[in-house]
């Protein structure tokens, strides 16, 4: 008895371990194909982010190139005959955005500016160097007219940020940050011998050029040659250095932060985990890019918890799914156990035991079978149900889309006979009209006639986004001759813009064509018939609202069941199916609709749709 328990005990010990082995494996690939799918994505992000950074700046080098070779800046520098140059250079700075333009002679003095941010003389400045050495100079650092202007404004480093005193200023990186940050182009000017005259200077404020996407999702930073972060999407991160791994917050407590972070590779991706920012993910996906033109790097941090999480769940299934099957496989062999001791004793019992269990799956199985059979039969007969509401609103439209056809028909006959009598005649001019009023209504027809097979073709494909307005011009043109001929007024002031939704296009246009044509119905009789149908966004959802100025809903807690109708018997509108039918096709694609009386009389359907990105 004890060596079958230990035998026992050491196959579940062995079955708990694979199970353990395999849930690890599952977790493990789950987790790698969410990193390729994440660091795609984040590719893709900073991509996009150095493109727009590098083009901005792009704009800025091109407008100091073309502006050095200004007859205005040639004669300042050549013949120190300034003709207008500082409303100039104005005037550029105004249209294009810049923070500074001006004009700098060979010895660095600044002969004319945009305005006063700058300084008499610039001193030590590379890219100033470079650009009056007959190159195009290029560096960054504090925008000019700063607290460090008169000591490293424009010495086209970021390093002079904090020049001398931060060790002693204690001021928040948000402090620092907002001093205010520039990127420098400076443009060689020659005279004609070919000799270099000056330079002109255009500086760029960084501030600006993040304006456009700071706040965007995820954290992208880029950090210069010292391993500062100089631009960012995220205000907080802006002047945060490298040291080692990570970035973390200029200051004493840097090597503490640096403590807590750690490095390691997950199928050839770098992985930081670090919990000393509430601005970046404890745990991310790092990605860089270098930038050689603009001498820095991308980098950015991407959350991995979500993948994180996804793998768990993944493993976390497949190991239940072996657990169930184990515990399913011990207690069947502890039954078989149990049973072959007793074997001798109770062999009929166990044969009787076995052929009943064997009936009861045959009838478990046909039981099975018979629910798959009614099942598919249910989908048919919904397809079939949706189907015939959808020829049946056909049916009661019939007269009146007639009409619609047959109307061109006969103005089409009478414009080509007149044509023809026009042509006759040698009157071409007046027979060309006569001929482009034949394809307005060939056209007219033809939109009719498209709108009615999109309407009665049976629809198979899946939820997709679909513009709501057009369905509900379609809806509305399907449904002119109904409502034409019961007088009824409608108030539709279609947007500018698609308003996209989840849904199918068919299925929501028999929606909308329901709608219409009960609210035409409700109002038979009625001095005052009028329908608004109007849309808003609530959140991430869309709502469409038809009303009408009708009697109401009578019992609005039964108005969605199968043939309820308040028609009268024998009417010939319809079986009371409509509306039953357009509340399974909203659930269909993950909607809801509501109908209620409104208090000034009338009833209103609201339709309420999950919205779509467009």
């Amino acid at each position: 008895m004890d060596r079958s328990f230990a035998r026992r005990l050491r196959l579940i010990l062995a079955f708990l371990a694979a199970v353990a082995c395999v849930a690890a494996g599952v977790w493990r690939y789950g987790y790698v194909q969410a990193l390729h799918q994440i660091a795609d994505r984040g590719e893709a992000d900073l991509l996009l982010a150095t493109d727009r950074l590098t083009g901005q700046l792009q704009l800025y080098q091109t407008l100091a190139v073309v502006t050095a070779d200004h007859p205005t800046v040639t004669g300042l520098l050549s013949a120190g005959q300034d003709n207008g140059a500082s409303e100039m250079m104005r005037r550029l700075a105004d249209k294009t955005g810049a923070l500074e333009i001006a004009i700098v002679s060979p010895a660095g003095f600044v002969l004319a500016a945009s305005s006063g941010r700058l300084p008499p003389r610039i001193e030590g400045a590379r890219y100033l160097e470079r650009g009056l050495q007959g190159s195009l100079g290029e560096g960054h650092g504090p925008a000019p007219g700063g607290r460090d202007q008169s000591d490293a404004g424009l010495r086209g480093s970021f390093e002079g940020w904090d020049i001398g005193q931060l060790a002693a200023d204690e001021r928040t990186t948000r402090e620092r940050a907002g001093e205010g940050r520039a990127y420098f182009f400076a443009a060689p000017v020659f005279h004609d011998a070919g000799g270099v005259l000056g330079a002109l200077l255009v500086v760029v404020d960084i501030e600006r050029v993040e304006a456009e996407w700071r706040g965007a999702r995820p954290a992208i930073w880029f950090t210069d040659a010292g391993g500062e972060v100089f631009i960012s999407n995220r205000t907080e991160l802006l002047g945060w250095r490298r040291a080692g791994v990570g970035i973390a917050p200029r200051g004493a407590e840097l090597a503490e932060a640096q403590a807590g972070l750690r490095q390691k590779i997950v199928a050839g991706h770098v992985i930081w985990e670090e919990r000393w920012s509430p601005y970046v993910p404890e745990r991310g996906l790092y990605l860089v890019q270098e930038l050689p033109v603009i001498g820095m790097q991308a980098e950015t941090l991407l959350d991995v918890e979500p993948a994180r999480r996804l793998a768990g769940l993944q493993a976390a299934s497949v190991a239940a799914l072996f657990l169930a099957f184990g515990a399913v496989l011990f207690l069947v062999l502890e039954r078989r156990r149990g049973l072959l001791e007793l074997n001798e004793r109770l062999e009929a019992r166990v044969e009787e035991r076995t052929l009943e269990l064997s009936a009861a799956n045959l009838r478990l199985s046909g039981e099975v079978a018979e629910r798959r059979t009614a099942e598919a039969a249910l989908t048919r007969a919904q397809a079939e149900l949706v189907q015939a509401g959808k020829l049946s609103a056909l049916g009661q439209m019939s007269a009146g889309i007639s009409h619609e056809l047959n109307q061109p028909l006969m103005a089409i006959q009478q414009y080509a006979e007149n044509a023809a009598a026009y042509l006759t005649r040698g009157q071409g001019e007046v027979a060309g009209e006569n001929l482009v009023r034949i394809g307005d209504m060939a056209r007219r027809m033809g939109r009719i006639i498209k709108n009615l097979r999109a309407f009665a073709r049976q629809e198979s494909e899946p939820v997709k986004r679909v513009d709501l307005v057009g369905v509900i011009e379609a809806a509305l043109e399907l449904a002119e001759a109904r409502l034409r001929a019961g007088e009824v007024k409608v108030q539709w002031h279609a947007p500018s813009e698609p308003v996209w939704v989840m849904g199918g296009e068919v299925r929501l246009g028999q929606v909308v064509v329901n709608l219409l044509t009960n609210a035409a119905d409700a109002m038979t009789g009625l001095a005052r018939r009028e329908v608004a149908i109007s849309l808003r966004h609530v959140g991430a959802r869309v709502e469409m609202e038809v009303a009408d100025s009708g009697p109401g809903i009578r019992e609005p807690e039964r108005i969605f069941d199968p043939f309820y109708s308040t028609k009268e018997v024998g009417a010939g509108e319809g079986m009371g199916l409509g509306l039953s039918i357009s509340y399974g096709l909203v659930q269909s694609f993950g909607g809801a609709i509501r109908g209620r009386n409104r208090p000034e009389g009338g009833a209103v359907f609201v339709v309420d749709l999950q919205g779509a990105e467009g």
